[in-house]
């Protein structure tokens, strides 16, 4: 058995109570006060969590934006210098490679940041299909990222430095951001459905920043966050979690992230001839909300029937703490996916009765 990785906040995770978990080879935190208290902590204040198991490859050279045009499912082409892109990249028969974000620092430069469990297999696909006039760099060792989530994460991450957060609009980042002194890049985007920040910075002033940001944050109700609460309020906002809503096979379209796919731009995607084909004559699959209408827990993988058939099974499934129900998405026939249609999941040898219902199950609320 392979010794699990470590991130550079590991060493004070007992500190603050963490108890970890094996995710993906890793050796991260799933909690640390509880996993409902944290949740509501960053719906309600603010969460901060340890991402710097992510991986960020950069792509350098006068044929990237071809490269990348190529490479995922999204039109590069259309960002901005300091903008943010979410997209993926496929196998030629429409699975899916990963999910990531495209940032792009200028014509000729982007970083690229993965899922952590995929880092060796992303990085041996990107060196496969290299394009001309290209150079990539898995910088990922060398690079921790916090995220602080929740309504009062700018107000938070504002006390430790000068650089004015509300200019960073969503999906837009700004480099060289002084944050308690450390050249950072900060972000806006979020994996949570709440408002929040990314920040890019050195591994080795990792704790450093993690422990002022508690310190600055404890006055308004900032608590350190686990995988657990990642995953409920990732869930209720219906963001798709690599090797559950999406994989090498299941497609973007299936995975109804077509928002991020755009078949008619400039440059072929791999992929791309698949995914037009799924468009043409309709995905097999969709993924669904379902909400248990008898008593239990929907969880990965359980089966879902209709009529004592299988059509699917579900993704993802818990009690949602902030709604208080027994909900899940699922992965079904696209023939049984209408909104107010019964299926049955089959939870420890029982198939009990759920709906189909409209998703996400959580929208942050208007400012």
């Amino acid at each position: 058995m392979s010794e699990l990785k470590r991130t550079p906040l590991y060493p004070v995770y007992a500190k603050y109570g963490a108890k970890t978990i094996d995710f993906g080879g890793w050796d991260l935190p799933v909690q640390f006060s509880g996993i409902t208290a944290e949740h509501e902590a960053v719906r309600t204040k603010a969460g901060l969590f340890d991402v710097s198991h992510m991986g960020e490859v950069e792509v350098k050279g006068s044929g990237a934006l071809y490269y990348l045009q190529r490479l995922t499912t999204n039109d590069v082409s259309r960002l901005a210098v300091n903008q943010a892109q979410y997209c993926a990249m496929c196998y030629p028969d429409g699975g899916t490679v990963d999910d990531l974000l495209v940032y792009k620092y200028a014509d000729d430069h982007y970083l690229l940041v993965i899922n952590a469990g995929n880092i060796d297999k992303d990085v041996a696909w990107m060196q496969e299909n290299l394009t001309a006039d290209v150079e990539i760099t898995n910088i990922s060792p060398a690079v921790a990222q916090l995220a602080i989530q929740g309504p009062l994460a700018e107000r938070i991450l504002q006390k430790l430095t000068d650089t004015d957060l509300s200019r960073i609009g969503t999906f837009r980042f700004q480099r060289d951001v002084l944050v308690d002194g450390i050249n950072t890049l900060v972000s806006r985007s979020g994996y949570t459905g709440e408002d929040g920040f990314e920040v890019y910075l050195p591994a080795e002033h990792a704790i450093q920043l993690w422990d002022k940001l508690l310190e600055v944050g404890q006055p308004d109700g900032l608590l350190p966050c686990g995988l657990g609460a990642r995953d409920t309020l990732r869930f209720e906002a219906k963001l798709p979690l690599y090797g559950q809503e999406l994989s090498k096979d299941i497609s973007p379209l299936e995975a109804g992230i077509g928002f991020a796919v755009k078949l008619d731009k400039d440059v072929p995607f791999i992929g791309s001839e698949a995914l037009r084909e799924q468009k043409a004559n309709g995905v097999p699959r969709k993924l669904v909300g379902i909400e248990m209408i008898d008593r239990g827990i929907p969880r990965s993988h359980y089966p879902v029937y209709v009529d004592n058939a299988l059509v699917g099974e579900v993704t993802t499934g818990t009690q949602s703490p902030t709604l208080k129900k027994n909900v899940g998405l699922a992965l079904i026939k696209s023939e049984y996916a209408a909104p107010g249609g019964t299926v049955e999941v089959e939870i420890r040898g029982k198939r009990l009765k759920a709906e189909i219902v409209a998703t996400p199950f959580y929208k942050r609320p208007k400012a």
